[in-house]
């Protein structure tokens, strides 16, 4: 538009366990007569949670807040306890789970049943993250960063390691090379989803060919967060919104390319919707 050039990033917006979810609360709700609800938001989009509200699908906390009807466990996962309390009350339960992370928590019950101490890479109150700790058992240790890590408990065990699905690989090695010198046996499971590196890989393909990044996802996805900080260290003009409406004019001036990525939550409308939000104020300077 004039002078000012918009690159989309060749791998944005919904993954494969995000559309799948959908879908599966999607024939849900064409197929359920009783009340559906989930686990938490089914997704990290605000928009879309919003839009599965107004059709009746609420968004609850916990099983208390289900007197019947149907549940469905959101993408990220749940400890397994609380799909067995959710049958034992008599609730229809519906696994939307992302096959990726039933993959990282299969992966982190065996290293616990090997009798390995489990170390999750992830965010720390993060809901995949809780189900992988559960997964994990009671002697698991969660930590966001190798700095993190008591070196004295580790030294000498059988240490095992599990990743949220929408870490980084830098993360990963980082926390693989700080275990090395400590554990008598580390074994380490790679459970990052390829479709997130994939979206990281070709964010920052982008962050590196233009003047200002726009990282387009709800504020409460990791993934999308994770996005707008590795865009971040490669343009310092980067900005995370949720919508085209949190476009302000004043980041475009004097800025002839614009980089626009999405997490994976985010729906292509509302990527679409940031396109056009750009190109009309650079038609308007």
């Amino acid at each position: 538009a004039g002078r000012l050039t918009v690159i989309v990033a060749r791998s944005a917006g919904y993954c494969y366990g995000v559309e799948r979810a959908l879908q599966i609360t999607e024939n849900a709700l064409l197929s359920s007569r009783t009340p559906i609800a989930t686990l938490g938001p089914i997704i990290h989009n605000p928009a879309v949670v919003n839009e599965l509200a107004a059709r009746g699908v609420s968004a609850v906390d916990d099983l208390d807040a289900i007197a019947a009807g149907t549940v469905v466990v959101r993408t990220h996962g749940v400890p397994p306890a609380v799909i067995q309390e959710a049958r034992r009350r008599g609730l229809v339960v519906v696994d939307a789970t992302c096959p990726f992370v039933t993959v990282a928590q299969r992966k982190a019950a065996a290293l616990r049943d090997a009798g390995y101490v489990v170390v999750v890479l992830g965010e720390r109150d993060h809901p995949e993250v809780a189900g992988l700790a559960a997964c994990a058992g009671p002697a698991s240790v969660v930590v966001e960063d190798p700095v993190q890590l008591d070196r004295a408990a580790l030294r000498g065990l059988r240490i095992g390691v599990v990743v949220q699905t929408t870490q980084s690989y830098a993360s990963l090695s980082r926390l693989a090379s700080a275990l090395a010198p400590l554990g008598r046996e580390t074994l380490v499971y790679n459970t990052i989803c390829e479709a997130t590196q994939q979206r990281q890989e070709a964010a920052c393909e982008v962050a590196g060919e233009v003047q200002l990044v726009l990282v387009v996802g709800g504020r409460n996805s990791a993934n999308t967060r994770r996005l707008a900080a590795l865009c971040r260290e490669i343009q310092h003009r980067t900005y995370h919104v949720e919508c085209a409406q949190e476009i302000q004019s004043e980041w475009l001036q004097g800025v002839d390319s614009v980089g626009i990525t999405a997490g994976a939550s985010t729906p292509d409308e509302e990527i679409e919707a940031v396109v056009e939000a750009v190109l009309r104020r650079a038609a308007k300077a």
